[in-house]
């Protein structure tokens, strides 16, 4: 890996809240972020007989014990007009599956990826902060995978692939702004307190199931609905299934409100990140 150089940076908070600046920041490091999202991909998986291949199985098997759980034993539906139909259902399931998980796998390793890393924290002129870019962006390869095995079973169920697939990066853009976002704050806050890797651990078993992704927002009960609604991943789930699998345009307004909201989330993260990142090596 190349060494990197770095000089001195600005700790002003308004310097770092500047989405120009973290831009042109991040693109600056753009071959380091990509050699760390290499190494992490190739990493995760060496030394097994599968290698890559579990990023395809492991979605696939996780959508099997759920579509059995809650299409075979609950008898499930999405459309209830469709009732015997238990292919849509497992494409429905999984489609809400994919965007989850991409935003589950960023959250579950934030709170150690700086303590995890004592040898970088010491090196001043190293930029922590590409470590939660390198994570989204390995959680980014492996839901393009799954992605894939998505669109190849609804071609095989449905016949067809949708015309408003390539609306897909617009449709992740919040996502991966809030994925980002709270990575960025968790990596930092796990070096100060780290019993956050359990309040994660559960916070995402009940964000689960506070997503729309066993259940349509119709079932909601009206006086819960706007409570669905402020969960962010709740748009996004949507969204996806609206591009991906039923072929309609996103909700725009929906889609542009929490695409500013969780520009904002990130741009916070990072400030909080690059304002306290000076007093990691104090505590590690």
């Amino acid at each position: 890996m190349r060494e990197v150089v770095i000089s001195p940076r600005s700790n002003r908070l308004a310097e770092h809240l500047n989405p120009v600046t973290l831009v042109r920041r991040l693109w600056q490091q753009r071959n380091l972020i990509g050699q760390f999202v290499a190494r992490d991909v190739q990493g995760r998986y060496r030394g097994s007989v599968l290698g890559l291949f579990w990023s395809f199985l492991s979605p696939l098997m996780l959508l099997a014990v759920y579509t059995f759980v809650f299409g075979v034993v609950f008898k499930a539906r999405w459309f209830p007009s469709r009732p015997g139909n238990l292919g849509d259902f497992a494409l429905v399931l999984f489609c809400g599956l994919v965007p989850f998980n991409l935003f589950s796998e960023c959250i579950n390793r934030a709170s150690t990826l700086v303590v995890g890393v004592p040898n970088y924290v010491r090196k001043v002129v190293f930029p922590l902060e590409v470590l939660p870019v390198s994570v989204v962006g390995s959680a980014l390869f492996h839901a393009l995978v799954s992605l894939s095995a998505l669109l190849l079973a609804s071609l095989l169920i449905r016949g067809t692939i949708p015309l408003t697939l390539p609306l897909l990066p617009l449709i992740a853009l919040p996502l991966v702004l809030l994925a980002l976002g709270v990575t960025w704050f968790l990596a930092s806050l796990g070096v100060f307190v780290r019993d956050v890797q359990y309040v994660i651990a559960l916070g995402l078993q009940i964000l689960l199931f506070l997503t729309p992704i066993f259940y349509p927002v119709d079932v909601v009960p009206e006086g819960l609905r706007l409570f669905l609604q402020c969960n962010p991943l709740a748009a996004v789930v949507e969204n996806f299934r609206r591009v991906v699998l039923w072929g309609q345009a996103p909700e725009w307004p929906a889609l542009a409100s929490w695409s500013l909201a969780c520009g904002v989330v990130s741009l916070l993260g990072y400030g909080w990140f690059m304002k306290t990142k000076r007093a990691f090596a104090d505590v590690l």
